[in-house]
Parts: structure tokens; C-alpha cells; sequence
């Protein structure tokens, strides 16, 4: 029984370590196809998802996207101003959704934008000079005299009268008055 164990223990060691040296006539490489497909394969499954995902919380390699930023802008700017890509942004503002979504999304940088041009010089007048054309002065004028602005006009006003805040600085400003006039009345005593 010694002998039959040692020589199964012996046939074992010979075929695992057959099965382990370099097979050389069957095409020892993978050709580029074959590690191609079973990268993506490998990527496909969970644990791919989560090596990548690991990957991209590296400290060095968000220090490589950022550094790459610079090309993402360059790459933006040129696809918006080459024909192409004039055409897709036409087509995709017609799709009122997109636009209601990008609009949305804008909204703060457009008001930052409008904030800084306000205090241009440059820019104050040339919105000087468009209120100052007399076909705008014309619908200005005719807008403010308009039922429905001057019923917008009423409506905020009796709104502003009836907030607590303005009745509040109405009060203070009347115990300002009252105060001013008692100190001048004892003044003029």
C-alpha cells in the first residue's frame, strides 16, 4: 500500500509539472484580437467595474484628467465653432426640453455674466443706447401705459404695503420722524 501511494504521489508530480512548462508549437503568443477581447471581457464583469472604479479615485490619476482639461476645452471650442457642429447645436435647441434643461443649468453663470457686464462701462453704454432709440422709447412708453402694467403695478404695490418687512421700516421711519421733530421742538424751547 506504501508503494501504490508513493507512486500515485510520483505520477502526480510528473503531470502537474508537465502541465506547467511552455507549450511551444501552439502558438505561444495570443495574437492582439484574443488579449483584446478578453480585456474588454474582463472589464465587463464586476470585478473589472470595480478595479476601474478604484483606478479612477487614484489621487494621480484625477491629477492626469485635470491636466487634460485643458484639451476638453480646446475640443469643446472647436466642435462649436466648425459647421458640423453649429448644425447639431441648432437641431438640439429646437428640441424644447434640451434647451428648458441646458437653460436651467446655465442659469447661475448667466446671472454671474450678466452681474459683471452691468458694471462694464463699455456695455452700460451701449444699453444706453438702445433704451435711448426712440422706436424703444416708444415701447416703453406705451408698455407702461398699458391696463395690464398699470394692474401689475397696483397688484405689487398693495403686495409691498401688506408685507410685515415694509410696514416694519414704515414704522421705524415714522418713530424716526417723530423723534426728529420732538428734538427740534425742544430745540426751538
Amino acid at each position: 500500500m506504501g508503494r501504490a501511494l508513493l507512486l500515485l504521489y510520483a505520477l502526480i508530480f510528473v503531470f502537474s509539472s508537465s502541465g506547467c512548462a511552455p507549450q511551444e508549437a501552439e502558438g505561444s503568443e495570443m495574437d492582439y484580437d484574443q488579449t483584446k477581447k478578453m480585456v474588454v471581457d474582463i472589464l465587463k464583469t464586476d470585478d473589472g467595474k470595480e478595479a476601474l472604479k478604484q483606478v479612477l479615485k487614484d489621487d494621480e490619476v484625477k491629477k492626469e484628467i485635470v491636466i487634460d482639461e485643458k484639451l476638453i476645452k480646446e475640443t469643446i471650442q472647436d466642435t462649436l465653432s466648425s459647421e458640423k457642429g453649429s448644425k447639431f447645436w441648432t437641431e438640439a435647441f429646437k428640441d424644447p426640453k434640451f434647451a428648458k434643461t441646458l437653460a436651467t443649468s446655465l442659469q447661475d453663470e448667466h446671472e454671474e455674466i450678466i452681474k459683471k457686464l452691468m458694471k462694464d462701462p463699455e456695455y452700460q453704454q451701449m444699453l444706453m443706447d438702445v433704451l435711448k432709440n426712440p422706436e424703444m422709447e416708444k415701447e416703453v412708453t406705451k408698455l407702461l401705459k398699458s391696463k395690464e402694467y398699470r394692474k401689475h403695478l397696483q397688484t405689487v404695490i398693495t403686495e409691498t404695503f401688506e408685507s410685515p418687512t415694509y410696514k416694519g421700516k414704515v414704522q421705524e421711519m415714522l418713530d424716526k420722524a417723530v423723534k426728529e421733530a420732538e428734538a427740534e421742538e425742544k430745540k426751538e424751547e
